[in-house]
């Protein structure tokens, strides 16, 4: 008697509600696991796969057959082997029917299967005709030939096989996926020809390692034609463990300035695609794109056509964004977990999947073999009793005619067995003729050599492998294919960031002396014409573009980024930049400048010192800005530049003593941060006194000419005056003529301005 089991006074069995309810989820569970969710590896389908193939089979369903109602068929699945839903029955079957679905479908289906776009759009059954496919003969062309077991059905009236007798691995052929109780299984569809090959191999070469059987199966290969851009090193080791994930791409062209797309990943809907592409296009997070269109028909599955803004628009990048937002790229699980030959769930690397297979199907054909041989030994058992009495017919005629029991008779006469007794006397007149006996001695002598040739197959191993690798080969030739899903290496896909999905219009960015900041469109704005509140007046305006980000300088040498479009209108007063971010206590915003990211920019401080930086290195996500520029003691960081050609300009510095250097650019270092190399000699004591700091500094090309103002009055210097300050990096400067010398700001005037 069970130990959880108890009886009570009145005789009533009792158990534990713990102990009743683990054991009954357990046993759920194994049910769901092996008879319902997971494939068997033998065979490569699950049970109501496998009940369906067998029904139809045994309706007489082939390949060669009319087309019969499925509603036919599915009603023989859950009468006789499958009593489960009708509708959860026929979906498996349409699944099986669905060439975008299977790589090698099982089910050929007449009427209306559902389509790419949408699978689970197929008729009623009720609509719908099928057979069974050519390559239905691969799982059911030995069943009959004491290949597999049998068991009873549900009921007890019928029987039906435990496995179906596969000539090929049918689990990786077809694939499925499919959830249990605590596990799943996914697995991709492969290539008939590669797998053959790799059984092939392992036959002739059973110690072969992952890596070898990889240089054959070079990865899964998907119904539809979208490519594979997982890496060779990602796909070996997805074969090595049995889990991972692979990534395919939809494949595209470009056709007359438009990109046409021509292929999605597995399982993937174009009617999908459309609506994804077509909500972003709603949304505004596609200005590039104008117009979507699904152009596919019977002779083009997939096409679908984007048109975009302008032939300037790079399409490889649109591209790379939808990839990256939309379902043209797919990951697809994998998990080779499945029924083993042990009958027992397990997930298995590629090698230990192929080897086990190669057992069954070992075992399958021993049996297959087996099977015929025994006929062939009782059908010439019973040959040989034949020719006896071919040979005393007369004898055999008499015993026949007097004997009440013919059959001991006969036995007892020519010392023959029961069997070949009974084949005798079940014989026509007919068939006593003469040549009868030839036909005997024909039989026996064909039945003799294949059965030798069975013992033969039966008793050598290598024999028996050749035998099997020739089949295998056979049936890789007759239904193989070549590769639809190609290995390509593509690069990460990625999508467009804010910027880069705004327009690119121009715009000015103006900072004003108190630190108030807008922008206008347009680079032809009089930003010191514009309204400043009362107290405050224009400062600076940098050029930039609406998809770049504003940089601006606080007096600590600290940076900070914003969007430039999310500005405040110059049509307005502006904002104060210190309410967007957060800059140390008392620090004033000094400078602004707006471009791309590799552009190259002047930092300096009024002490004297700066370097070349660029924009990207002032980029910062946070409020608190980045240190970029460290600024000596006493000192303040001078109004940001940008430049033009870092080679070839020129760098002017005027003190407030009016002291001028010029020197080329290219003398000071490119640095991410620091205080930068000296640009003019400024003595210590002075600047942490403020006795003498830089008032002014410009950036210039060799012929421009320049204006020092000082006050109300102004001094033009063109570029042969110019060199009169011209000097090395770090000396003190040339004084400029009295009356100049307390600059407020410099003012450059280009080459064609100039003229």
């Amino acid at each position: 008697m069970n130990e959880n089991i108890t009886i009570s006074e009145d005789g009533v069995e009792q158990i534990a509600l713990k102990t009743y309810t683990q054991q009954a989820y357990l046993n759920y569970s194994m049910y769901v696991i092996n008879d319902r969710a997971l494939p068997n590896l033998g065979d490569g389908l699950k049970p109501v796969q496998r009940r369906i193939v067998y029904a139809m089979s045994e309706l007489g369903l082939k390949q060669t057959a009319k087309f019969k109602k499925s509603a036919r068929t599915i009603g023989d699945v859950i009468g006789k082997f499958h009593p489960h839903g009708d509708a959860a029955c026929y979906e498996a079957m349409v699944l099986m029917a669905q060439p975008f679905t299977y790589r090698y479908p099982i089910v050929d289906g007449q009427g209306n299967w559902g389509s790419h776009d949408d699978p689970k759009s197929f008729a009623a059954m009720r609509y719908t005709e099928s057979r069974l496919q050519k390559y239905a003969d691969v799982l059911l062309s030995e069943l009959g030939q004491g290949t597999v077991d049998w068991r009873s059905n549900f009921d007890g009236t019928l029987e039906e096989p435990e496995i179906l007798p596969s000539r090929l691995p049918n689990v990786l052929l077809n694939g499925g996926s499919g959830i249990a109780v605590g596990m799943t299984t996914d697995i991709p569809p492969h290539n008939l020809r590669e797998v053959a090959k790799a059984c092939v191999h392992l036959l002739k070469n059973p110690k072969a390692s992952i890596s070898e059987v990889c240089k054959i199966i070079k990865g899964p290969d998907f119904p539809t034609e979208a490519e594979l851009i997982t890496s060779k090193e990602e796909i070996f080791e997805i074969y090595k463990t049995g889990k991972g994930t692979l990534k395919s791409r939809a494949k595209y062209a470009k056709e007359n300035g438009e990109l046409v797309i021509n292929s999605l990943p597995f399982q993937v809907s174009g009617a999908k695609i459309l609506e994804q592409i077509a909500t972003q296009m709603q949304k505004k997070k596609l200005p590039m794109v104008v117009d979507i269109r699904d152009e596919s028909d019977h002779e083009n599955p997939t096409r679908i056509v984007i048109v975009p803004k302008s032939n300037r628009i790079d399409l490889e990048a649109v591209m790379s964004h939808l990839f990256s937002t939309t379902d043209l790229e797919k990951n697809h699980r994998v998990n080779f977990n499945m029924i083993g030959i042990n009958k027992r769930p397990q997930v298995k690397d590629i090698v230990t999947l192929l080897k086990e297979w190669l057992q069954f199907r070992t075992k399958t054909v021993e049996r297959r073999l087996q099977y015929r041989l025994n006929k062939i030994l009782d059908r010439l058992h019973i040959l040989d009793g034949l020719l006896i009495a071919y040979l005393n017919i007369d004898e055999v005629i008499k015993i026949i005619r007097k004997e009440d029991k013919p059959r001991p008779a006969l036995v007892k006469k020519f010392k023959i067995t029961d069997i070949q007794a009974e084949a005798i006397l079940n014989l026509r007149l007919r068939q006593l003729a003469k040549l009868e006996e030839i036909g005997i001695k024909g039989e026996q002598k064909e039945l003799g050599a294949e059965r030798k040739t069975l013992e033969q197959l039966l008793k050598s191993p290598a024999r028996l492998k050749t035998f099997i690798k020739n089949e295998i080969e056979a049936d890789a030739a007759e239904f193989g294919d070549e590769r639809r899903t190609q290995l390509v290496k593509r690069e990460e896909s990625k999508a467009f960031s804010e910027t880069e999905l705004m327009s690119t219009e121009p715009m000015t960015i103006i900072l004003s002396d108190r630190g108030w900041a807008r922008s206008a469109k347009g680079h032809d704005v009089d930003a010191g014409s514009l309204q400043y509140k009362s107290g405050d007046s224009f400062k600076l305006a940098a050029k930039g573009k609406s998809n770049q980000l504003a940089i601006f300088m606080d007096s600590t040498g600290r940076a900070y980024s914003l969007p430039s479009h999310s500005l405040p209108s110059a049509r307005g007063l502006g904002e104060p930049v210190s309410g967007r971010v957060s800059p140390p206590s008392g620090a004033t915003i000094e400078g602004v400048v707006i471009g791309d990211d590799d552009c190259d920019v002047l930092l300096a401080s009024d002490a004297g010192y700066g370097f070349v930086g660029k924009i990207k290195d002032l980029i910062s996500n946070q409020k608190s800005g980045k240190a970029v520029l460290r600024c000596p003691k006493g000192s303040k960081v001078l109004p940001t530049l940008m430049l033009d050609d870092y080679e070839s300009q020129l760098i002017v510095s005027v003190t407030n003593e009016g002291r001028m250097l010029m020197f080329p650019i290219a003398e000071l270092p490119k640095l991410a941060k620091g205080k930068g190399n000296k640009i003019i000699n400024i003595p210590t004591a002075r600047v942490l006194e403020r006795v003498e700091f830089v008032a002014a500094i410009a950036v210039l090309s060799l012929n421009d000419t320049i204006t020092v103002h000082a006050g109300r009055r102004h001094h033009n210097l063109k570029p042969s005056d110019l060199q009169h300050y011209r000097g090395e990096r770090g000396r003190r400067g040339n004084k400029l003529p009295r009356g100049f010398r307390n600059v407020d700001r410099i003012e450059v005037l280009k080459e064609k301005s100039a003229n």
